[in-house]
């Protein structure tokens, strides 16, 4: 999965509010293996305010408008990628969410909002479209920095157990979810760490896991490493051993390395 940052404030500094490059972005992703663009037209950075509603639509409306484009004249890497990419949308405000899926071009609503309630999971079975859930507490945009976990893991597949329900009860079928453990979001460098050693754990729901790690700040905290940027290594290193734990799907910044490890460690 490939990230696509249409703003201007992205933590790891590759967010553009130019149209042109984020298809450019867009497309690169593709040609190098991404079977799946997650674009959000909203940085997830909690320093910073959410944008207007009418802001996330319009930068989302741009991008979808010239969907296209991303693998318009391009061939597939390799047998096994999907073709032409799934799009994947990245925003936890219901009234977003509706737009955007009612283009009918968007296949994941990526929510980072942890489904406080069932609307995001109806809107998804309205459309025909699946719903990634992310494990966080809180609200969103809000830093949870002091959020204590006993059981990080046992909290979280207690989460899991409950959003699965919510979302029968809202009519989209479990096999249209994804699941995100949340990395970095209300977890300190432990409570990542240890949920990265635990992953098995999640496949007792047999629903595809997520694993949005790349350039993270736990990375960074292991290593020393201030800028995301330094920071695709260890990506790497933790894409391996989410790989042989389970996980399925691997959120990156940088596709190329990302697509040559998977495309290795799979053969191994």
């Amino acid at each position: 999965m490939g990230i696509v940052n249409v703003n201007d404030d992205s933590f790891s500094g590759d967010g553009t509010l130019d149209l042109d490059a984020a298809i450019r972005l867009a497309r690169g992703q593709a040609a190098a293996g991404a079977d799946v663009i997650d674009v959000g037209a909203e940085s997830a950075r909690t320093n910073r305010a959410a944008v207007a509603v009418a802001e996330e639509v319009r930068r989302f409306q741009g991008f979808l408008e010239r969907w296209e484009e991303v693998w318009s004249g391009l061939r597939p890497r390799d047998e096994s990628q999907v073709w032409p990419p799934v799009m994947s949308a990245n925003t936890w405000r219901p009234e977003v969410a509706e737009e955007v899926l009612a283009t009918g071009k968007v296949e994941i609503l990526n929510d980072m909002g942890a489904l406080p309630d069932d609307r995001n999971a109806r809107l998804c079975a309205a459309h025909g479209a699946a719903l990634l859930i992310m494990h966080s507490v809180g609200e969103p945009k809000i830093p949870h920095l002091h959020q204590q976990w006993e059981d990080v893991m046992g909290a979280m597949e207690g989460f899991f157990c409950e959003k699965l329900s919510l979302c029968r009860a809202a009519g989209l079928d479990e096999e249209a979810v994804i699941l995100d453990p949340g990395l970095d979001f209300a977890k300190q460098r432990d409570d990542n760490l240890t949920v990265l050693r635990g992953l098995e754990r999640l496949q007792r729901f047999g629903r595809p896991v997520l694993v949005p790690v790349s350039r993270k700040t736990v990375i960074g905290e292991v290593l020393g490493l201030p800028e995301p940027r330094e920071r695709d290594a260890g990506t790497i290193a933790c894409i391996a051993t989410s790989m042989a734990r389970g996980g399925n799907v691997f959120r990156v910044h940088h596709v190329e390395a990302a697509w040559q490890a998977v495309k290795v460690l799979h053969a191994l």
